[in-house]
Protein backbone atom coordinates (compact mmCIF):
# COMPACT_ATOMS: atom_id res chain seq x y z
CA UNK A 1 0.00 0.00 0.00
CA UNK A 2 1.50 3.45 -1.08
CA UNK A 3 0.71 6.13 1.70
CA UNK A 4 0.90 10.17 1.20
CA UNK A 5 1.68 11.17 4.69
CA UNK A 6 0.95 14.94 5.87
CA UNK A 7 2.44 16.46 9.12
CA UNK A 8 1.62 20.35 10.17
CA UNK A 9 1.01 19.92 13.67
CA UNK A 10 3.45 22.87 14.81
CA UNK A 11 6.18 24.71 12.67
CA UNK A 12 7.19 21.89 10.15
CA UNK A 13 5.44 21.31 7.07
CA UNK A 14 6.76 17.48 6.44
CA UNK A 15 5.30 14.97 2.92
CA UNK A 16 6.61 11.40 2.61
CA UNK A 17 5.56 8.54 0.54
CA UNK A 18 5.52 4.91 2.53
CA UNK A 19 4.91 1.87 0.26
CA UNK A 20 4.23 -0.94 3.05
CA UNK A 21 6.49 -3.12 0.80
CA UNK A 22 9.23 -0.83 -0.77
CA UNK A 23 9.67 1.44 2.27
CA UNK A 24 9.86 5.50 2.33
CA UNK A 25 10.07 6.23 -1.28
CA UNK A 26 10.47 9.97 -0.71
CA UNK A 27 10.36 12.92 2.29
CA UNK A 28 10.89 16.44 2.40
CA UNK A 29 10.18 19.27 4.94
CA UNK A 30 10.31 22.53 5.09
CA UNK A 31 10.85 24.16 8.64
CA UNK A 32 9.53 27.44 9.98
CA UNK A 33 12.32 28.70 12.57
CA UNK A 34 13.06 31.86 10.57
CA UNK A 35 9.83 33.20 9.90
CA UNK A 36 9.27 32.69 14.22
CA UNK A 37 13.09 33.69 14.96
CA UNK A 38 11.78 37.18 15.52
CA UNK A 39 9.71 35.93 18.38
CA UNK A 40 11.51 34.07 20.01
CA UNK A 41 8.96 30.83 19.75
CA UNK A 42 5.79 30.00 17.54
CA UNK A 43 3.32 32.40 16.83
CA UNK A 44 0.13 29.94 15.93
CA UNK A 45 -1.51 32.02 12.87
CA UNK A 46 1.79 32.88 11.29
CA UNK A 47 2.45 28.63 11.37
CA UNK A 48 -0.88 28.01 10.17
CA UNK A 49 -0.73 30.35 7.20
CA UNK A 50 2.58 29.00 5.96
CA UNK A 51 1.40 25.65 6.03
CA UNK A 52 -1.50 26.86 3.69
CA UNK A 53 1.47 28.51 1.75
CA UNK A 54 3.68 25.33 1.79
CA UNK A 55 1.95 21.80 1.83
CA UNK A 56 0.48 21.50 -1.63
CA UNK A 57 3.84 22.38 -3.60
CA UNK A 58 5.47 19.79 -1.19
CA UNK A 59 2.87 17.24 -1.97
CA UNK A 60 3.59 17.64 -5.93
CA UNK A 61 7.44 17.68 -5.43
CA UNK A 62 7.41 14.12 -3.35
CA UNK A 63 5.37 12.74 -5.43
CA UNK A 64 7.37 13.40 -8.31
CA UNK A 65 10.45 12.46 -6.05
CA UNK A 66 9.06 9.37 -5.38
CA UNK A 67 8.68 8.30 -9.03
CA UNK A 68 5.34 7.58 -9.06
CA UNK A 69 1.59 9.20 -10.12
CA UNK A 70 -0.82 10.81 -8.38
CA UNK A 71 -3.22 7.50 -9.49
CA UNK A 72 -0.65 5.38 -7.53
CA UNK A 73 -1.15 6.82 -3.90
CA UNK A 74 -3.61 4.50 -2.19
CA UNK A 75 -4.45 6.20 1.45
CA UNK A 76 -3.51 9.35 2.27
CA UNK A 77 -2.58 10.34 6.57
CA UNK A 78 -2.18 13.42 7.88
CA UNK A 79 -1.75 14.33 11.60
CA UNK A 80 -4.78 15.14 13.46
CA UNK A 81 -3.51 15.97 16.80
CA UNK A 82 -2.07 16.65 19.32
CA UNK A 83 -0.80 20.34 18.07
CA UNK A 84 -1.53 23.64 17.27
CA UNK A 85 -5.30 23.55 15.94
CA UNK A 86 -5.27 26.03 12.67
CA UNK A 87 -1.74 23.86 12.10
CA UNK A 88 -3.78 20.69 12.07
CA UNK A 89 -6.25 21.56 10.58
CA UNK A 90 -4.61 22.69 7.69
CA UNK A 91 -3.62 19.59 6.93
CA UNK A 92 -6.45 17.84 8.13
CA UNK A 93 -8.08 19.71 5.37
CA UNK A 94 -5.74 19.10 2.93
CA UNK A 95 -5.28 15.73 3.50
CA UNK A 96 -9.21 14.65 3.58
CA UNK A 97 -9.57 16.53 0.48
CA UNK A 98 -6.85 14.88 -1.14
CA UNK A 99 -8.14 11.66 -0.63
CA UNK A 100 -11.84 12.58 -1.31
CA UNK A 101 -10.36 13.68 -4.69
CA UNK A 102 -8.45 10.40 -5.34
CA UNK A 103 -11.04 8.09 -3.80
CA UNK A 104 -8.52 6.72 -1.54
CA UNK A 105 -9.14 6.43 2.22
CA UNK A 106 -7.57 8.90 4.79
CA UNK A 107 -6.75 8.06 8.39
CA UNK A 108 -5.82 11.16 11.29
CA UNK A 109 -2.66 10.02 13.00
CA UNK A 110 -1.81 10.29 16.28
CA UNK A 111 1.40 13.03 15.90
CA UNK A 112 3.13 11.11 19.67
CA UNK A 113 2.35 7.37 17.74
CA UNK A 114 3.81 9.16 14.77
CA UNK A 115 7.59 9.79 16.23
CA UNK A 116 6.88 6.50 18.77
CA UNK A 117 7.14 4.41 15.45
CA UNK A 118 10.17 6.42 13.59
CA UNK A 119 12.56 3.50 14.68
CA UNK A 120 10.61 1.54 12.65
CA UNK A 121 11.89 3.25 9.46
CA UNK A 122 15.27 2.00 10.61
CA UNK A 123 16.79 -1.47 8.56
CA UNK A 124 16.94 -2.75 12.30
CA UNK A 125 13.77 -1.80 14.04
CA UNK A 126 12.76 -2.70 17.82
CA UNK A 127 10.12 -5.86 18.11
CA UNK A 128 7.27 -5.18 20.57
CA UNK A 129 7.24 -5.05 23.38
CA UNK A 130 8.95 -1.96 24.47
CA UNK A 131 9.23 1.15 26.61
CA UNK A 132 9.12 4.15 24.79
CA UNK A 133 11.06 7.57 25.72
CA UNK A 134 9.04 10.26 23.95
CA UNK A 135 11.06 13.69 24.44
CA UNK A 136 10.40 16.98 22.46
CA UNK A 137 9.58 20.32 23.25
CA UNK A 138 6.01 19.50 23.80
CA UNK A 139 6.15 16.20 25.43
CA UNK A 140 8.10 14.26 27.74
CA UNK A 141 6.34 10.32 28.70
CA UNK A 142 7.11 7.15 29.04
CA UNK A 143 4.81 4.53 27.11
CA UNK A 144 4.53 0.84 27.57
CA UNK A 145 3.86 -0.45 24.27
CA UNK A 146 2.49 -3.46 23.46
CA UNK A 147 1.52 -2.99 19.71
CA UNK A 148 0.39 -0.37 17.72
CA UNK A 149 -2.17 1.48 19.51
CA UNK A 150 -1.16 -0.82 22.77
CA UNK A 151 0.30 2.03 24.97
CA UNK A 152 0.51 2.57 28.58
CA UNK A 153 1.59 5.76 30.07
CA UNK A 154 4.00 5.51 32.88
CA UNK A 155 5.07 8.74 33.68
CA UNK A 156 5.28 12.38 32.20
CA UNK A 157 6.23 15.85 32.67
CA UNK A 158 4.19 17.48 35.50
CA UNK A 159 5.62 20.74 34.10
CA UNK A 160 7.92 21.78 31.08
CA UNK A 161 8.96 18.98 28.95
CA UNK A 162 12.45 18.66 28.46
CA UNK A 163 12.47 20.12 25.05
CA UNK A 164 10.86 23.29 26.29
CA UNK A 165 13.25 23.28 29.40
CA UNK A 166 16.23 23.33 26.62
CA UNK A 167 14.58 26.10 24.82
CA UNK A 168 14.02 28.61 27.44
CA UNK A 169 17.56 27.88 29.00
CA UNK A 170 18.84 28.48 25.79
CA UNK A 171 17.32 31.80 25.48
CA UNK A 172 18.10 32.42 29.20
CA UNK A 173 21.80 32.15 27.63
CA UNK A 174 21.19 34.39 24.71
CA UNK A 175 21.14 31.90 22.51
CA UNK A 176 19.29 31.38 19.01
CA UNK A 177 15.68 30.38 18.55
CA UNK A 178 15.51 27.27 18.91
CA UNK A 179 17.70 27.24 22.20
CA UNK A 180 17.80 23.57 22.30
CA UNK A 181 20.06 22.47 19.61
CA UNK A 182 22.35 25.74 20.15
CA UNK A 183 22.33 24.63 24.24
CA UNK A 184 23.68 21.16 22.70
CA UNK A 185 26.09 22.67 20.93
CA UNK A 186 27.25 25.08 23.49
CA UNK A 187 27.83 22.50 26.06
CA UNK A 188 30.03 20.81 24.14
CA UNK A 189 33.08 23.26 25.07
CA UNK A 190 32.03 23.96 28.53
CA UNK A 191 33.53 22.15 31.53
CA UNK A 192 32.92 19.07 33.39
CA UNK A 193 32.19 19.06 36.53
CA UNK A 194 32.56 22.91 37.45
CA UNK A 195 28.51 23.47 37.84
CA UNK A 196 26.61 20.54 39.49
CA UNK A 197 23.06 20.89 38.97
CA UNK A 198 20.25 18.88 40.64
CA UNK A 199 18.58 15.75 38.99
CA UNK A 200 14.62 16.27 39.98
CA UNK A 201 12.83 13.46 41.05
CA UNK A 202 14.98 10.98 40.97
CA UNK A 203 15.30 10.62 44.75
CA UNK A 204 11.70 9.49 44.93
CA UNK A 205 9.90 6.71 43.44
CA UNK A 206 7.70 6.89 39.90
CA UNK A 207 8.75 7.93 36.50
CA UNK A 208 7.04 11.02 36.56
CA UNK A 209 9.62 14.00 35.58
CA UNK A 210 9.79 17.54 36.12
CA UNK A 211 12.24 20.36 34.63
CA UNK A 212 10.70 23.70 35.77
CA UNK A 213 13.10 23.79 39.27
CA UNK A 214 15.79 22.70 37.20
CA UNK A 215 15.31 25.74 34.97
CA UNK A 216 15.38 28.12 37.89
CA UNK A 217 18.43 26.75 38.88
CA UNK A 218 20.15 27.37 35.15
CA UNK A 219 18.31 30.71 35.54
CA UNK A 220 19.72 31.59 39.25
CA UNK A 221 23.19 30.58 38.15
CA UNK A 222 23.36 32.66 35.12
CA UNK A 223 22.19 35.68 36.87
CA UNK A 224 24.76 35.00 39.83
CA UNK A 225 27.67 35.15 37.41
CA UNK A 226 26.17 37.89 35.35
CA UNK A 227 26.16 40.24 38.70
CA UNK A 228 29.66 39.47 39.25
CA UNK A 229 32.93 41.84 37.55
CA UNK A 230 32.80 41.55 34.05
CA UNK A 231 29.69 39.86 33.53
CA UNK A 232 28.93 36.23 31.90
CA UNK A 233 31.70 35.19 29.83
CA UNK A 234 31.28 32.78 26.91
CA UNK A 235 33.23 30.09 29.11
CA UNK A 236 30.92 30.41 32.08
CA UNK A 237 28.27 29.81 29.62
CA UNK A 238 29.34 26.85 28.00
CA UNK A 239 30.24 25.31 31.35
CA UNK A 240 26.22 26.46 32.61
CA UNK A 241 25.31 24.38 29.09
CA UNK A 242 26.95 21.82 29.78
CA UNK A 243 25.57 21.45 33.46
CA UNK A 244 22.22 21.63 32.27
CA UNK A 245 22.53 19.25 29.81
CA UNK A 246 24.19 16.19 31.68
CA UNK A 247 21.73 17.04 34.31
CA UNK A 248 18.22 16.62 32.16
CA UNK A 249 20.11 13.79 30.47
CA UNK A 250 21.18 12.04 33.70
CA UNK A 251 17.58 12.40 34.57
CA UNK A 252 16.37 10.64 31.64
CA UNK A 253 18.71 7.90 31.82
CA UNK A 254 17.84 7.36 35.68
CA UNK A 255 14.27 7.03 34.85
CA UNK A 256 14.51 5.07 31.56
CA UNK A 257 16.45 2.56 33.18
CA UNK A 258 13.87 2.43 36.07
CA UNK A 259 10.93 1.99 33.65
CA UNK A 260 12.65 -0.71 32.11
CA UNK A 261 13.85 -2.89 35.65
CA UNK A 262 9.93 -2.49 36.39
CA UNK A 263 8.47 -3.47 33.34
CA UNK A 264 11.01 -6.37 33.20
CA UNK A 265 11.18 -5.37 29.21
CA UNK A 266 14.98 -5.22 27.82
CA UNK A 267 13.96 -2.73 24.58
CA UNK A 268 14.07 0.96 24.63
CA UNK A 269 13.32 3.19 22.07
CA UNK A 270 13.51 6.94 22.25
CA UNK A 271 12.05 9.55 20.02
CA UNK A 272 11.04 12.75 19.28
CA UNK A 273 13.21 16.10 18.87
CA UNK A 274 15.24 16.02 22.05
CA UNK A 275 16.19 11.97 20.97
CA UNK A 276 18.40 13.59 18.27
CA UNK A 277 20.51 15.20 20.86
CA UNK A 278 24.14 13.06 21.14
CA UNK A 279 24.90 13.23 24.72
CA UNK A 280 21.58 11.61 25.56
CA UNK A 281 22.04 8.93 22.99
CA UNK A 282 25.26 8.28 24.95
CA UNK A 283 24.23 8.31 28.05
CA UNK A 284 21.54 5.94 27.31
CA UNK A 285 23.55 3.50 25.61
CA UNK A 286 25.50 3.29 28.61
CA UNK A 287 22.59 2.55 30.87
CA UNK A 288 21.20 0.15 28.85
CA UNK A 289 24.27 -1.62 28.88
CA UNK A 290 24.79 -2.09 32.33
CA UNK A 291 21.17 -4.36 32.29
CA UNK A 292 21.81 -6.00 29.16
CA UNK A 293 19.18 -3.80 27.33
CA UNK A 294 18.97 -2.48 23.78
CA UNK A 295 18.42 0.79 22.79
CA UNK A 296 16.85 2.31 19.22
CA UNK A 297 15.86 5.55 17.94
CA UNK A 298 15.49 6.96 14.41
CA UNK A 299 18.11 9.00 12.46
CA UNK A 300 18.21 12.10 13.45
CA UNK A 301 15.99 13.64 10.75
CA UNK A 302 13.14 11.61 11.62
CA UNK A 303 13.38 12.98 15.30
CA UNK A 304 12.27 15.80 14.30
CA UNK A 305 8.80 16.62 13.27
CA UNK A 306 8.82 14.73 9.87
CA UNK A 307 6.14 12.81 7.14
CA UNK A 308 7.76 9.59 7.21
CA UNK A 309 6.69 9.22 10.73
CA UNK A 310 2.94 9.96 9.89
CA UNK A 311 3.08 7.50 7.03
CA UNK A 312 4.13 5.02 8.55
CA UNK A 313 2.10 4.84 11.22
CA UNK A 314 -1.05 6.13 8.93
CA UNK A 315 -0.11 3.27 6.33
CA UNK A 316 -0.09 0.31 9.78
CA UNK A 317 -3.85 1.87 10.76
CA UNK A 318 -5.02 1.74 7.21
CA UNK A 319 -3.57 -2.17 6.50
CA UNK A 320 -5.55 -3.00 8.95
CA UNK A 321 -8.47 -1.13 7.67
CA UNK A 322 -9.35 1.72 9.85
CA UNK A 323 -10.32 4.78 7.66
CA UNK A 324 -11.67 8.66 8.84
CA UNK A 325 -15.27 9.60 7.78
CA UNK A 326 -15.64 12.77 5.55
CA UNK A 327 -15.96 14.89 8.53
CA UNK A 328 -12.35 17.18 9.28
CA UNK A 329 -11.32 16.56 12.68
CA UNK A 330 -8.51 17.82 14.93
CA UNK A 331 -7.55 17.66 18.20
CA UNK A 332 -5.06 20.09 19.90
CA UNK A 333 -5.04 17.52 22.96
CA UNK A 334 -5.09 13.77 22.81
CA UNK A 335 -4.30 11.08 24.62
CA UNK A 336 -2.04 7.78 23.45
CA UNK A 337 -3.82 5.69 25.38
CA UNK A 338 -6.88 6.65 24.08
CA UNK A 339 -6.23 5.06 20.46
CA UNK A 340 -7.61 2.15 19.05
CA UNK A 341 -5.60 -1.08 19.17
CA UNK A 342 -4.19 -2.75 15.57
CA UNK A 343 -3.46 -6.69 15.82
Amino acid sequence: MIVLGIETSCDETGLAVYDSDRGLLADCLYSQVDIHADFGGVIPELASRDHIRKTLPLVKQVIGAAGIANSDIEGVAYTAGPGLIGALLVGATIGRSLAMGWNVPAIGVHHMEGHLLAPMLETDPPSFSFVALLVSGGHTQLVRVEGIGQYQLLGESLDDAAGEAFDKVGKMLGLPYPGGPHVAELARTGTAGRFEFPRPMTNRPGLDFSFSGLKTFARNTIIEHSEVEGGLDGQTRADIARAFEEAVVATLAIKCRRALEQTGLQSLITAGGVSANTRLREVLQAAMQKIDARLFYAQPKFCTDNGAMIAYAGCQRLLAGQTESLAIDAFPRWSLESLAAIS
